[in-house]
């Protein structure tokens, strides 16, 4: 029987990251299947609802390495850990063999499954969710991400903000840790359906939030919060794999 296998949604890539601190910089993404949340707004439920685990693929480390460096043609490039919820998933021993090979390793979480081998990543991406996606966050699982992370790797927070009572939340969290850097992200009220990738994105509605949360920003003096959008979502829509 093999052991530590990942439950892996997709790999694909080289393409930007869309989102949050790394924005721009050519990644490879390992979406992991399985999520312990189930927000109300989730863009990715192919990855998270259970009814789509029959597409999932139990694989090695070596499996996964080994399609990630296909992508990449064995050029180190940043590797994306997403989901769900990738930090239900063992990714110690693919980390340790990426960075033998100058690969750099991002992971995105909602903050609420600790494991130790955050250490070893480059980026961690603690995404608490506001009211708006209907569920609470579990501050004490929060904050024992941080603890596993123990300061080595960069870490950033990002919080997706569709109202008022999202903006609310986000103060309070960046007042709850003042050493993070905050990314704030309009939200986007058209998600993909799983089996739709072609739906229509409200990008007007997307870019309204987005106005309305600049202006807050700056009205409120915010200086140190990033507002960015969803730049994959504006350039290709719903489609994935890129």
């Amino acid at each position: 029987m093999r052991s530590a296998e990942i439950r892996v949604s997709e790999i694909f890539g080289p393409t930007i990251q869309g989102e949050g601190a790394l924005i721009g910089l050519p990644t490879v993404f390992v979406r992991t299947g399985g999520c312990d949340y189930r927000c109300s707004w989730c863009d990715s439920l192919h990855a998270v609802d259970s009814a789509y685990r029959d597409e999932w693929r139990a694989m090695t480390t070596d499996e996964v390495w080994s399609e990630v460096t296909q992508l990449s043609g064995g050029q180190p490039v940043m590797v994306s850990l997403s989901g769900g919820n990738p930090a239900i998933q063992p990714f110690g021993a693919l980390i340790a063999r990426g960075h033998a090979e100058g690969y750099r390793f991002a992971l995105e979480t909602q903050g609420s499954v600790a494991r130790d081998w955050f250490a070893e990543l480059d980026m961690l991406v603690l995404s608490p969710k506001p009211p708006s996606s209907g569920l609470e966050t579990d501050w004490e699982a929060f904050d024992a991400c941080l603890l596993m992370a123990r300061g080595k790797p960069q870490i950033a927070m990002k919080i997706v903000v569709f109202d008022e009572a999202d903006y609310a939340y986000a103060r309070t969290a960046a007042a709850r840790h003042p050493q993070l850097p905050v990314y704030l992200q309009p939200g986007n009220h058209t998600p993909p359906p799983p089996d739709d990738h072609d739906a229509p994105i409200d990008i007007e509605g997307v870019m309204e939030r987005m106005r309305w949360l600049v202006d807050k920003v700056i009205a409120d003096r915010w200086f140190e919060a990033r507002v960015l959008p969803q730049l994959h979502v504006l350039i290709w829509g719903n489609r994935r794999g890129v």
